[in-house]
């Protein structure tokens, strides 16, 4: 394994603690600011709205700049949120903290693939981005566990300076692992043409966006994480008052949860290198049928965990195939790679809106795992229609310098 990829873990990790370990010490932060539990969750939501933005504006912005050094320059961005939200007086600056750090999330993962895919061969592309996203599915398991023990032993303080130093660590690990040049070559296109130069410029990464494969591949990514997270924003409820499952039982069953994003991650990233349409397709049929079942079944236990399981595994399964897909259609363009994340938060959000929006209508605490089994369905179509346009694609777009 190239060690570039493993410093781009390491950044993935990072980022994704700052966005996960937040859960786990925001009752401390309330009390710490003195702020309502409301006001407290916009350190989650303000931070997702940022990450969507700034996928999209920070890499647009840097559209010309080489991508080791953007990728440097965000997670220095990272480690400056951080600082912010360790050393915050108050709560304005805390939330400042939260927006800064958020906003190279999105850029860093759609960048980063680029970079990810560069260090090996292109037969394993979707395996290298699958271990860039290897950080951020462990810190899945590993954030809200990690911030609530670090903040009851030390203070929640203490959980964003080890998050600071996690950052300068990949920061350092980046700038000397990662080669000069990486991902500074348009990857081979669907038809196995390959450019010399990547698509820079900002006119020309935006003309990649006239390829509808990379619209399908981009709805096809909102559907599927609108409908996985509209399910897992409520799956607590489901547990406790459908499962018969404890308040101190969650915790640990999310923990199954992000083992199954894990595993999902790299059994997905093989596959896709081996048939890519297919493994996305089977990927996302997989989550619908478990999200139904799971609905029929909540009451049972030990159905439950398992399901739970290959809910993350069949959730993640898809993201390296979809992240490689588009960037393949989209011939490189970082913005594409970028929008590919801007669209999984956008999804998260309309998933979790419908799912309450079920709750609220009386049907009950796994009406949400039906709409999401329902909202992954529409995915289901959308990539069998993209898959089957791809068997005799349109010329495609290039995007040229300009």
């Amino acid at each position: 394994m190239p060690s570039g990829l493993v410093a781009l873990a390491l950044g993935g990790f990072g980022i994704g603690l700052t966005e996960f370990l937040i859960a786990g010490l925001l009752p401390q932060v309330a009390s710490s600011f003195a702020v309502s539990e409301a006001a407290a969750g916009w350190l989650i939501s303000g931070y997702a709205l940022s990450v969507a933005v700034g996928a999209i504006a920070l890499t647009a912005a840097t559209a010309r700049l080489p991508r080791k050094e953007v990728l440097v320059g965000l997670v220095a961005l990272f480690v400056v949120g951080n600082l912010l939200s360790a050393l915050a007086p108050n709560y304005p600056v805390m939330l400042l903290g939260r927006i800064v750090a958020a906003l190279c999330h999105g850029s860093f993962f759609g960048i980063g693939s680029l970079v990810a895919r560069s260090l090996v061969a292109p037969e394993k592309k979707s395996r290298a981005v699958a271990v860039m996203f290897a950080g951020l599915t462990l810190a899945n398991v590993l954030g809200v566990p990690f911030g609530a023990l670090v903040g009851e032993r030390w203070g929640w303080r203490v959980a964003f300076w080890a998050v600071t130093a996690i950052g300068v660590l990949a920061l350092a690990g980046i700038a000397a692992l990662v080669p000069d040049g990486a991902g500074e070559t348009r990857p081979p296109t669907v038809t196995g043409r390959s450019d010399p130069a990547p698509a820079d410029g900002l006119r020309a990464q935006f003309r990649a966006f006239r390829s509808w494969q990379v619209w399908l591949t981009l709805t096809a990514t909102a559907l599927s994480y609108g409908g996985m997270f509209g399910a897992f924003s409520y799956i607590a409820y489901t547990f406790t008052e459908v499962g018969g499952f404890s308040s101190s039982d969650v915790a640990w069953l999310l923990m199954v949860y992000g083992v199954g994003l894990v595993v999902g991650n790299l059994v997905g990233g093989r596959a896709a290198d081996r048939d890519r349409d297919r493994a996305l397709v089977l990927a996302l049929l997989g989550l619908a049928v478990t999200l139904a079942v799971f609905g029929l079944l909540a009451g049972s236990a030990t159905a439950s965990v398992i399901l739970v399981f290959l809910m993350g595994l069949f959730g993640f399964a898809g993201v390296p195939g979809m992240i490689t897909r588009v960037t393949d259609f989209a011939h490189g363009a970082a913005l594409a790679a970028s929008a590919n994340v801007s669209a999984s938060n956008i999804g998260n959000a309309l998933g979790a809106w419908l799912g309450g929006l079920a709750i609220t209508a009386g049907l009950g605490y796994t009406a949400p795992l039906y709409v999401g089994a329902g909202i992954v369905l529409i995915s289901v179509v959308v990539m069998a229609v993209a898959a089957r346009q791809a068997e005799s694609p349109a010329p495609q777009i290039t995007a040229h310098r300009v």
